[in-house]
């Protein structure tokens, strides 16, 4: 009798962290592709209908826009690092904190994704700070 309750226990254990593990699988796939501007990743991520907001540059980009905008990043980003942390998940919004280390210079960001069906629909970015004192 104690066997099936154990079972139960860990069976509901796992299906309650399984969309926070999602979350943070989609999160760490996103920061990989990004780092290599694997754009068919991104692709994959990235929902048809997806919107990345700059707020620094007050700048929208749709996902083809998006995707376009590679050829540049690969550029600035080569040499870099990109470290991150969540800092918290209500539902399907993650805010995460990611240092962005570049070669010449790193600095701190605020990013908040939302996802629906497994896929990134909005990312939105904002400079915290210069420097990388976390994650």
């Amino acid at each position: 009798m104690i066997r099936p309750i154990v079972v139960c226990v860990v069976l509901g254990v796992v299906l309650h962290a399984y969309p926070v593990l999602a979350q943070q699988s989609i999160i760490d796939r996103w920061y990989d592709a990004l780092l290599r501007a694997d754009r068919a990743a991104l692709s994959v991520l990235l929902a048809d209908d997806a919107t990345i907001r700059l707020d620094d540059l007050d700048v929208t980009q749709s996902k083809a826009e998006f995707i376009a905008s590679m050829d540049e990043w690969e550029t600035a980003a080569k040499g870099a690092t990109i470290r991150h942390k969540i800092e918290s998940e209500v539902g399907d919004t993650t805010m995460v904190l990611a240092c962005y280390d570049f070669p010449g210079n790193d600095m701190t960001m605020r990013e908040m994704f939302t996802t629906r069906g497994g896929r990134i629909v909005a990312n939105t970015q904002s400079t915290v700070g210069d420097g990388c004192e976390a994650p």
